[in-house]
């Protein structure tokens, strides 16, 4: 038991005297806090501003950078859509035009249904360009069963008739030329008459006695006479009549029904007989300067 008490006292003081060793130790160190100095100070000031404004720069042109790269992208982007748009507006605009030929050819089709001929649709590609429009040309002839005298209507009336084919184009005399002469009823009074061709896609009805019941506004027809075109199909309708001159016929004025300068398609009706050609007349010099339509 004296041993045990004797060693606890060793180890007391032991640890008594390293804690005051300590204690002295720390109290001996000293903190020394330096103040600053005038040129210490003055870098300080000046250095300062410089570092703050090159962090500011680095993280504008950071900033920059990145708004550079997305106009860039934005920029591509919006070529690429422009481009994507642009056909897209092609394709509608070559869609509509489809379906407006679609429309026009269906009406055609429909306006022919009742007539005893073979049709074949054909499209101009030409005209005459010394004779304003007298002249037409289609894209279809001998090889799709096109013949010589085959009458050429569209929904909106009578063209003119075939009077040359080759094997894959045939030239129509159409209504406005003076050497067409068409045999028409006064749809109202059916009064007979003959329209040829005059100027300014104009024609004349002729040989109509000056007490005919005939009034401005009334519709033309083909009489169905001369073994060329059918019964029925709208010719013009008269837009003026002339009662001042002396003589025994008035002095008519008809517009066409067809628009001839905005002329596409074209029925070609072929007649089951066309050896019958009687009262058709085929100018003896053909014009031949037929200019490819644009």
């Amino acid at each position: 038991m004296k041993l045990i008490n004797e060693s606890s006292k060793t180890k007391i003081v032991n640890n008594i005297i390293v804690g005051m060793l300590a204690i002295y130790g720390i109290s001996q160190k000293r903190f020394d806090l330096s103040e600053s100095t005038l040129f210490h100070q003055l870098v300080t000031e000046v250095i300062s501003p410089m570092q703050e404004g090159l962090a500011s720069s680095k993280k504008s042109l950071s900033s920059l950078w990145e708004n550079y790269l997305v106009i860039v992208n934005t920029s591509k982007e919006n070529t690429v859509l422009k481009k994507q748009i642009s056909r897209l507006e092609s394709d509608i605009t070559t869609m509509e035009e489809v379906r407006k030929e679609n429309l026009r050819l269906k009406r055609l089709l429909n306006y022919s249904d009742e007539m005893s001929h073979e049709r074949v649709m054909a499209q101009v590609v030409g005209w005459d360009s010394a004779n304003e429009f007298k002249v037409i040309r289609l894209n279809k002839g001998k090889n799709h069963g096109v013949k010589v005298m085959a009458p050429v209507i569209t929904d909106h009336g009578l063209v003119g008739y075939v009077y040359r084919v080759t094997d894959n184009y045939a030239d129509v005399l159409t209504i406005l030329d003076q050497n067409n002469r068409v045999d028409v009823i006064v749809e109202r009074s059916r009064t007979h008459g003959i329209v040829e061709g005059v100027i300014n896609f104009k024609c004349a009805l002729k040989y109509i006695m000056r007490n005919e019941p005939v009034e401005v506004g009334d519709k033309l027809i083909t009489a169905g006479v001369g073994g060329i075109y059918p019964k029925g199909v709208k010719v013009g309708m008269i837009t003026n009549i002339d009662k001042e001159n002396f003589g025994m016929t008035l002095s008519i004025e008809v517009v066409p029904s067809v628009d001839f300068d905005k002329l596409e398609e074209v029925l070609v009706l072929i007649p089951v007989d066309t050896a019958s050609t009687t009262n058709v007349v085929i100018p003896a010099t053909a014009p031949a300067n037929v200019e490819a339509k644009k």
